[in-house]
């Protein structure tokens, strides 16, 4: 070997010891740092003709192990998206308080039967009155607060949505620019190992918001493809994009997330992603939370609908001088046709005397009042006959009033043994001429309706609905339009066709009690929600899904609409706590102060087994309003639990997946030490060897 040789050797052999002390040093000074990855400077030999002419680092690189990085990316996004749930979930279940507490929401439910049971062992007490009223009306406004609230939870998941997006889009956008860099690097052998660290950084930032799969690019770099592969960096920064919601209601239909890949295909980010911080706020924010609050709404209808069913089998004493009822939705005929059973209608005077009564048997389309026959059509001029001036009933706006004359006054009740039925509500229950609590909605959906009955909506009018897959994300919005035709039978046959209708998403199916239900197709079928409804019924004023309570989003708006009615709450004299002797003649006192049968009605109705709609992640079913009370209390209190349990296990995975990329991708001081000894005395011997080859110049340039 030449002089020149080995002088060549021995300098590529400092310049590679210099390169590689340079990067223990590196290492070193950064071991506490962050997300610090070690770096590595891959040396080889330098042949030349078979014979070794020195050594080379070819290129400076990030100890990096793929399969630990796609661990810890997936970890990570999967601890994001159960730790967004379990944080926002958690906020629901404080809102209804500690479910053995005295003071929770839950506990609440039970204090308003208990108050009405301690009316009744002295009903003419105006405190234990005044109590049961301020207990039942707390009832309400801490249940229109939750609802509240539980909508607030959506607005701010909502408001997240959008940070989490623009977060990603600057996060992507910085990827490729580090991008270009390391491409340059690597191109000009220089060191890109700086810019892959913060990339590295970046990328970890990322995961945490949607779910990735990263990949080396050969010209340096990485590309990232969501977890289906819709391509996010690597040929340019894709781009989201979502326009949040302004007021949030439990009806509010959200925008589309969506993401154009840098060739300019735009795809729905729902149907690419499975896990990460967006993932988890959409979910939280379109399933979990609307199904508390559709629970919500269905256990504090049904406590208004139970107290309601008692009230409107009692009577104040005196009786009130006019009961006006709630919106039925219907036009008269349509609404008194299908009652069975027998009522009667009193009026009283303030002593409780019987002044005129109607006896009303029912049977179907047909019935008679104190056995003169009537029709739906007839109804109520053949009840005014009968009542003789004594009163006057009247149906306007969708609302029947039955109201005395003089200062006389209105009570209303069923036989005993065949009482009047209606989809489970006598007479004056269905039509809520004595209603305890008044809502400013529908609230009730069991409608009673036929598939001949008259829908009372105008042709052309239209609804349009959005339907939602697995994801979340939107399959396809559907228009309808109300039919020539004028009969419940022809409006569903709309709503169903395949061509124009919801067809190919499920069907519509009128209940024998009168209630509409939708059912999706497939497993899992999609979800349904409401985009807008213009229809408007005549008489009464309202729209098809208000009538039938389509979509879960109108029936957990119920939530915040009840309240006590007004003039019982001014005056709990007013409070109906006795019930009307049907035994009692004309010119017999039928009514009396004292009378506390009435406030045991109310005190059991919490105990009264009655039909639940499905809600939430509930069938439904035949239960009590207390049990179903219990049932919500475990779920909101088990469901709090499992995201906490859930978020718990994903934070361990993923703190065990980053400590095993650390341990393997971090800086261990032990191993720089020995590196930094080895270069040393490569170092050390290639400057010796340089030393060598110097003298053995000198010694010739002496010979000469």
């Amino acid at each position: 070997m030449s002089l020149n040789a080995i002088m060549n050797t021995a300098s590529s052999g400092l310049a590679a010891a210099q390169t590689q002390l340079r990067i223990v040093s590196d290492n070193v000074s950064n071991v506490n740092t962050p997300g610090y990855v070690r770096k590595i400077g891959d040396q080889v030999s330098l042949t030349s003709q078979g014979m070794g002419t020195g050594v080379e680092v070819t290129r400076i690189r990030l100890a990096t192990d793929r399969f630990l990085q796609a661990a810890s990316l997936n970890a990570g996004a999967e601890a994001a998206r159960q730790g967004v749930r379990h944080e926002l979930y958690d906020r629901i279940q404080s809102l209804f308080g500690d479910p053995g507490g005295d003071n929770g929401f839950f506990s609440q439910v039970d204090g308003v039967f208990s108050a009405f049971a301690a009316s009744a062992e002295d009903p003419t007490s105006s405190p234990r009155r005044q109590e049961a009223l301020f207990r039942t009306q707390a009832l309400f406004d801490e249940a229109g607060r939750i609802g509240e609230q539980i909508q607030a939870v959506r607005r701010d998941a909502d408001g997240r949505i959008e940070n989490a997006v623009e977060r990603a889009n600057s996060l992507l956008e910085q990827i490729e620019g580090l991008n270009l860099e390391i491409a340059r690097a690597t191109v000009t052998s220089g060191d890109p190992s700086g810019a892959e660290t913060t990339q590295a950084a970046l990328i970890g930032q990322l995961a945490e918001l949607v779910d990735i799969r990263v990949s080396a690019r050969s010209v340096g770099g990485v590309s990232i493809r969501t977890g289906s592969g819709t391509m996010l960096a690597g040929e340019g920064a894709a781009t989201l994009s979502y326009v949040r919601a302004g007021t949030v209601t439990s009806e509010t239909a959200f925008n589309e997330i969506w993401v154009t890949e840098p060739g300019g295909q735009k795809r729905a980010l729902l149907d690419n992603v499975v896990s990460g911080e967006i993932k988890g706020l959409v979910e939280l924010r379109d399933v979990e939370t609307p199904a508390a609050a559709e629970r919500l709404a269905e256990l504090v209808t049904h406590v208004a609908d139970e107290l309601n069913r008692a009230h409107n089998a009692n009577s104040p004493v005196p009786a009130p001088t006019s009961l006006t009822g709630r919106n039925v939705g219907q036009t008269f005929e349509s609404a008194i046709t299908g009652f069975t059973g027998e009522t009667t209608i009193a009026v009283t005077n303030t002593a409780g005397v019987i002044q005129a009564r109607a006896d009303v048997v029912f049977s179907g389309a047909t019935m008679t009042v104190n056995g003169v026959a009537a029709t739906p059509a007839d109804f109520l001029t053949v009840l005014n006959a009968q009542l003789g001036g004594a009163a006057t009933a009247s149906f306007v706006d969708g609302k029947l009033t039955i109201a005395a004359t003089g200062s006389n006054g209105v009570a209303v009740a069923d036989d005993p043994t065949a009482p009047s039925d209606k989809a489970g509500r006598g007479f004056s229950h269905y039509f809520g001429l004595n209603d305890l609590i008044a809502t400013d909605r529908p609230a009730i959906y069991d409608t009673g309706l036929t598939g001949t009955s008259s829908h009372g909506f105008t042709a052309g009018e239209t609804l349009s609905f959005r339907f939602n897959g697995e994801s979340g994300s939107k399959l396809r919005d559907v228009q309808v339009t109300v039919p020539a035709g004028g009969t419940v039978d022809d409006l569903i046959a709309a709503l169903n066709d395949p061509a124009t209708g919801v067809g190919r998403f499920g069907s519509f199916a009128l209940a024998a009690d009168g209630s509409l239900n939708f059912t999706g197709l497939g497993s899992p079928s999609p979800t349904m929600s409401v985009l807008e409804d213009s229809t408007t019924q005549i008489p009464s004023g309202i729209s098809v899904t208000e009538l039938f309570g389509i979509g879960a989003g109108v029936r957990a708006s119920r939530a915040d609409g009840f309240s006590l009615r007004a003039d019982i709450r001014q005056a709990p004299s007013k409070l109906a706590l006795a019930q009307l002797n049907l035994s009692a003649a004309v010119g017999a006192p039928a009514l009396s102060v004292g009378d506390g049968r009435g406030a045991l009605l109310l005190a059991d109705a919490g105990e009264r087994t009655t039909k639940f709609a499905a809600a939430g992640d509930s069938s439904g079913g035949l239960t009590s309003v207390s049990r179903y009370a219990a049932e919500l209390s475990g779920e909101i209190g088990g469901k709090a639990s499992a995201a906490k349990n859930r978020s718990d296990a994903a934070q361990a995975l993923a703190t065990e997946a980053s400590a095993r990329q650390t341990s393997y991708e971090g800086v261990n001081l032990d191993e720089e030490l020995i590196l930094m000894t080895t270069y040393q005395q490569a170092f050390n011997a290639s400057a010796r060897l340089i030393q060598a080859a110097g003298d053995m110049y000198d010694t010739l340039l002496g010979m000469i």
